[in-house]
């Protein structure tokens, strides 16, 4: 491949790895609420409340982001939500009680979250006769995030490591220094960005409705009108619950019910990203055979994995790996084919703030499951919470199926 065809791709690249740092520092969180609930004393359900306050500030800024991108572009709103992110996470770098560290995963949500609405519709705009393609090669570079990620604490929280680098001495230092390369990687990303994008993109901003006027926030209510639209909103509110939900608890899951290692927890976890490859297909496929045969099969193979996890406990660490790796081929395959679906059904001028609003509410959803599943757990154990995220999925590939027979 010659230097001018990566440059038609520069776009897809950079926004990808912006995507991926975020998802990153995102997935960083999870595999380091065993050492967080040993350094602050606090259980599974404040622990997850925690992760609930990253994952409400990233909803919030779902629809504010695609709406101002509808009017002053995506370059400076992507710029400013990656410089966000890095300084939150360096925020982190500096010893603080619990509260900080809170407020700190709050900010870096916050930075994250402008991110992913404003791409997909940039990407649409440059790529679009490959836009399931072009999408799934960006989420699967934000899916690659959640192999790294895990892998990369097992690493830093090895002794060998820690005695290397001399964070032996600090405590907290070796989780610390993960956000610290993390932050710097994200304002190095931001500049860049910033320099090299603007000059390649359609028309920023300033996108007018048919009859001249800036779109509002009516306008974009008045999506919800179409049954259709809604019911497939309901789709992605569903399946954003059960996917968030397991995300954030599947290493205490498989540690504390299935009976394995936390090393070995840890690194099946990323067992539900390291196939992250079929989104390559997915959105591709789409392209070809049309959005709701590929959404109703990926749908229904992660919500048959997740029932069998449900009753896997004592069966041991194969079974275990087969059924997380079935659950990752069915939730980031359903990824981008849903993105796709909304950029075709959304008229132009309110695609960004229209996307903006349905990734709020499925953000929303998956905001809640990390509070939710942390408090049944404790309250009646992760087995029942883990059913609960199964019946979650479930309903979401039923209602997809039903959508797809009345087409």
């Amino acid at each position: 491949m010659d230097l001018r065809r990566i440059g038609d791709y520069d776009v897809l690249i950079l926004v990808s790895l912006i995507w991926f740092l975020g998802k990153f520092v995102r997935y960083l969180f999870p595999p380091l609420f065993g050492p967080l609930q040993s350094t602050y004393g606090v259980s599974n359900a404040t622990i997850g409340a925690a992760f609930s306050g990253f994952m409400v500030a990233y909803a919030l800024l779902q629809f504010p982001s695609g709406a101002v991108a509808d009017r002053i572009g995506p370059t400076r709103v992507i710029v400013a939500g990656a410089s966000v992110a890095g300084v939150g996470a360096l925020a982190l770098v500096v010893d603080s009680p619990f509260a900080a560290l809170v407020a700190a995963m709050v900010v870096i949500g916050s930075g994250t979250g402008v991110h992913k609405t404003v791409t997909v519709r940039l990407l649409a705009r440059v790529y679009p006769a490959r836009t399931g393609r072009m999408l799934g090669v960006h989420d699967m570079f934000g899916a690659l995030s959640g192999i790294v990620a895990p892998a990369v604490v097992v690493v830093f929280l090895s002794p060998p490591v820690a005695i290397a680098l001399a964070l032996d001495r600090l405590p907290g230092a070796d989780w610390r220094a993960l956000f610290l390369l993390t932050g710097i990687a994200a304002l190095s990303l931001a500049v860049t960005f910033g320099l090299r994008i603007p000059g390649r993109l359609p028309t920023d901003g300033d996108v007018e409705g048919d009859d001249g006027a800036e779109p509002g926030a009516r306008d974009y209510l008045r999506l919800f009108r179409n049954p259709r639209f809604s019911a497939f909103v309901l789709v992605t509110i569903g399946s954003s619950f059960a996917h968030n939900g397991l995300v954030a608890f599947l290493p205490l899951y498989l540690s504390r019910e299935v009976g394995l290692a936390t090393t070995t927890a840890n690194l099946l976890y990323s067992l539900v990203f390291a196939v992250t490859f079929v989104q390559l297909a997915t959105g591709d496929i789409s392209d070809r055979v049309g959005r709701f045969p590929v959404m109703v099969a990926t749908l229904g193979l992660a919500a048959a994995a997740l029932a069998a996890l449900v009753v896997l406990p004592g069966v041991g660490v194969v079974a275990a790996a087969v059924v997380v790796a079935l659950f990752g081929l069915g939730a980031h395959g359903f990824q981008p084919v849903r993105s796709a679906y909304l950029m075709e059904v959304l008229p132009d001028w309110l695609a960004g703030g229209g996307l903006g609003v349905v990734r709020t509410l499925l953000m929303g959803a998956g905001a809640l499951a990390p509070a939710v599943i942390g408090t049944v757990a404790d309250v009646a154990g992760f087995r029942p919470a883990f059913a609960l995220l199964a019946g979650s999925m479930a309903l979401a590939a039923v209602m997809a199926a039903g959508l797809w027979f009345t087409e």
